[in-house]
């Protein structure tokens, strides 16, 4: 490493290590009295957030939907963590990990609302919904529901119980722009048979920011007998919401996106009437068929992963709910309203804000999006994720509470230059 480099790199590390001088809660009070709304345009006070964490210098990460990194008061815990798991070894496996375990799911449950024996740990959004796909009580010609936009591993699974049990899959077209509710409602609807077991949507479409009617769509295919599982992999700490408002059946999320918690964190919530007929990944001793942990065995995990949650959501309260939801729509509406009107440029995400937050996506015409997204990388130091799906054709573009208005002007700008 050259000194240019090195110096380069010691001056991102101490403004990343920086804080405000009275501590960070004390400084948060300050702004207790402004409304969330307005505060999300304040950029002094999200400038100072982005000094909570280390960034790379080397290109602007607008892809933080796979993974969104930790600030580093979390990051720290995190490291402390391991030390002391490490220092304390088998004793710590043996004694105190359930009890740990069971702590940190009621505080995840408070978060997401729902109660705590309807709610376990996982590892991701995949094992979570897989779970339900590959262990619900399936029998020959039952038919399930998804959609083209849904999450490729998700699909996969579906594929695999109609080889399986002689499930008929049948998948559907969501909207990019919708213009109401009942658009989207209707279309799952008018898929439903009376052989029709269950419906899989996304609260959040991964690949292009769609907020879907959740609870309208339960409540729809509750009255025709039909459950419904929800793949909230990008809703936790990116929207606030609560879970047993949404109706839903069955629900999965990965922590280590918007809430920051490490890699190697999710959560699977079954309705309490559901988890009986459930069949688990691997096999747990004899419990009662009503009590979800029978569903929550997967052998020794990364336990200080674990311990890092409640800082993760400690982090995320201090920041305020309300707050990161509303700072994540204002960026995502700042730049996607530059570049809508552009010829040759192609939103794939709705145009009504209320349908949306933090994610969007954004495609331009004659290029393809591994193209787009090496070009974007290349020459214009912008990190995006190429995303080719029926239906959506772009990059996704994830921007997170560190990124900054210059940053957005940077990317539109090279989304301009590339549309003319």
């Amino acid at each position: 490493m050259d000194k240019r480099t090195f110096l380069k790199s010691l001056g991102v590390l101490s403004l990343a290590s920086a804080t405000p001088a009275m501590g960070l809660e004390k400084w948060l009070a300050q702004y207790a009295h402004i409304p969330a709304t307005e505060l999300a345009n304040n950029e002094d006070f999200w400038t100072e957030i982005r000094k909570g964490y280390r960034l790379k210098p080397d290109y602007i990460n607008l892809e933080n939907g796979y993974y969104c990194i930790q600030p580093q008061e979390v990051l720290e815990k995190h490291i402390e963590h391991i030390r002391e798991v490490n220092y304390q070894g088998s004793y710590y496996m043996r004694t105190v990990q359930w009890q740990n375990r069971k702590k940190i799911v009621k505080q995840l449950a408070n978060l997401v609302g729902c109660s705590s024996d309807e709610l376990i740990l996982t590892r991701n959004t995949t094992e979570s919904l897989d779970m339900i796909i590959g262990g619900f009580p399936w029998k020959a010609d039952d038919e399930a529901i998804m959609a083209e936009q849904d999450y490729g591993a998700m699909l996969n699974m579906f594929d695999m119980v109609a080889e399986k049990f002689g499930v008929v899959n049948k998948r559907i077209m969501v909207p990019n722009d919708p213009k109401s509710d009942e658009e989207i409602v209707k279309i799952y609807e008018d898929a439903i048979t009376d052989k029709t077991r269950m419906i899989m949507i996304c609260h959040m479409i991964n690949i292009t920011g769609h907020i879907l009617p959740v609870r309208k769509i339960c409540d729809m295919a509750h009255k025709h007998g039909v459950q419904v599982l929800v793949d909230g992999a990008h809703a936790v700490a990116h929207i606030h919401f609560n879970l047993e408002d949404l109706n839903c059946d069955y629900y999965g999320a990965s922590l280590h996106k918007w809430l920051s918690v490490p890699l190697g964190a999710g959560i699977l919530y079954v309705r309490k009437e559901r988890i009986k007929d459930i069949w688990p990944f691997m096999a747990e001793g004899k419990r009662p068929k009503d009590n979800i942990s029978r569903l929550a065995h997967i052998g020794t995990n990364p336990v200080h992963t674990d311990l890092t949650i409640p800082d993760a959501i400690d982090y995320y309260n201090k920041i305020g709910a309300e707050r990161k939801e509303e700072r994540l729509r204002y960026l995502q509406t700042y730049w996607t309203q530059k570049v809508r009107g552009i010829s040759n440029v192609i939103i794939n995400t709705p145009s009504d804000p209320a349908r949306t937050c933090g994610i969007a996506n954004v495609g331009i015409k004659g290029m393809k999006p591994g193209e787009l997204s090496k070009v974007l990388l290349d020459k214009y130091k912008v990190y995006t994720v190429s995303i080719n799906r029926p239906g959506v054709a772009g990059c996704r573009i994830t921007p997170n509470v560190y990124t900054t208005l210059d940053e957005l002007d940077a990317f539109v700008s090279a989304i301009s230059q590339l549309a003319n």
